[in-house]
């Protein structure tokens, strides 16, 4: 694994300055897969380059792995197919006991916090040591004492009337991420790790992986939760609500979408498909439009005016069609369009693989938390928070022109510290006009 000469990563560099928003900046496989003894730097803009097999989409994988498990979710629910995170030549030993060994540093208002566990793969799923560090000071440390308990025994600092503290937690479940509800903040070390905990936390919880399926894009959606999926699927539905949300985001993504689309381009926006709801009228639960009119009757009373002024949930039509936030009938199906400017409105069924594929990045791109299929950490301020987007193929389809757009605007949303980009390509060649961007080549060998 190299990296080019052009990255912004210095590790250690600028030690008196702290960013405010908690990030990961190093990724490591000590013995992930394919991979042993790899770490790779991540920047505000970065590419895993390599050829087919060399463990880009397998890095991608442990980053996500990794943020679920920081965002408090079971071993089996962050790594679904376990055998295949164990090395290939692995042997197991005594017990028949193989597994896996993985990391990250997270930088933030606390400094470098390293963050590395061990994982049991065979002959059953858990967690038997974790260790979370800050400038050589153990904070946490988990080990497996006793294989018949689903339990490690875990220590961390106190810097008290006792060094540390010791109790169990549970081998299925991150335990930097239950640190806040163990550790009572009483002394100045319970404190530390607290901060260094919340630190990792905040920075592995938000992130996206993006892979956009332009097959799927093309189809009609029906109204839903207005939050982007990771295949974009239902791109329709979220620019219905995005498009009257924030007219400064829209209008740059339009911007983008003309310099990287066939044809003018006026806007880019969603409208009730044909026939969608058999009278094509607008859908119902129309997001970002205003609740004009309500689903009814006061509730608890049979007829009557809601809150709007429509029939309700009483023995008028509830959901009917004068109901409902939108202002027409049925299942409510959308689909998006492009507004050439002259009067012609083009479906994105027509668009190209690669226009599309661009369209959705960009839009995640120009998005964010709020907008995405992503669990952002509630109890801190948005503006305290950078959203990590992941993209696997991020070049697949892409013309050179698309691709060196992308990159631009990833490169200048990075910029802002709001979002970042960890995507993979099988040759970053182009990427190096690029400033700002990391690119780190993975040359290994299977192992």
């Amino acid at each position: 694994m190299t990296v080019s000469p052009s990255s912004p990563v210095r590790p250690g560099a600028d030690a008196g300055v702290r960013p405010e928003r908690p990030s990961v900046t190093e990724l490591r496989l000590s013995a992930f897969a394919g991979h042993r003894g790899a770490a790779f730097p991540l920047g505000p803009l970065t590419l895993l380059t390599g050829p087919s097999g060399s463990g880009k989409t397998t890095a991608l994988g442990a980053y996500e792995a990794l943020a679920r498990l920081g965002g408090g979710a079971r071993l089996d629910e962050a790594f679904p197919d376990p055998h295949g995170c164990v090395p290939e030549r692995a042997r197991p030993d005594a017990q028949r006991r193989r597994g896996f060994r993985l990391g990250c540093t997270a930088d933030g208002p606390e400094g470098p916090i390293r963050l590395d566990i061990a994982v049991q793969a065979e002959p059953e799923l858990r967690i038997v040591g974790e260790r979370l560090t800050s400038g050589g000071l153990t904070l946490l440390e988990t080990a497996l004492v006793d294989p018949s308990r689903p339990v490690v025994q875990a220590a961390w600092h106190t810097a008290g009337a006792s060094p540390v503290t010791r109790g169990p937690l549970p081998d299925d479940r991150l335990g930097t991420a239950l640190l806040p509800l163990r550790v009572a903040g009483k002394t100045d070390g319970q404190r530390r790790v607290l901060a260094a905990a919340e630190q990792m936390v905040v920075a592995l919880r938000s992130v996206f992986a993006c892979d956009p399926r332009p097959r799927r894009m093309r189809a009609a959606v029906p109204l839903g939760s207005g939050r982007l999926l990771r295949g974009c699927d239902n791109l329709a539905d979220v620019l219905w609500r995005t498009r009257t949300e924030c007219g400064r985001r829209h209008a740059q993504l339009v911007a983008a979408v003309r310099d990287g689309c066939v044809g003018p381009v006026a806007d880019l926006l969603a409208e009730p498909a044909p026939g969608g709801n058999g009278q094509g009228d607008a859908p119902r639960a129309a997001h970002g439009l205003g609740h004009g009119v309500s689903h009814g009757v006061g509730h608890g009373r049979g007829r009557g005016p809601g809150h709007g002024n429509g029939p309700g949930h009483g023995t008028g039509a509830a959901h009917g069609t004068g109901a409902g936030h939108g202002c027409g009938a049925g299942p409510g199906l959308v689909r998006a369009v492009l507004d050439r400017g002259d009067g012609v409105r083009t479906p994105l069924a027509l668009l190209g693989d690669g226009e599309l594929r661009y369209l959705a990045l960009a839009l995640v791109l120009f998005t964010g938390p709020g907008v995405l299929e992503v669990d952002p950490v509630a109890e801190v301020p948005a503006a305290l928070q950078t959203l990590t987007v992941l993209a696997d193929g991020l070049d697949r389809c892409l013309d050179p022109r698309q691709r060196a757009q992308l990159l631009c605007v990833a490169a200048r949303m990075g910029e802002r510290g709001h979002i970042r980009l960890v995507g993979a390509v099988s040759d970053a060649s182009w990427a190096a006009v690029v400033p700002g961007a990391t690119v780190v080549h993975l040359d290994r060998e299977r192992s």
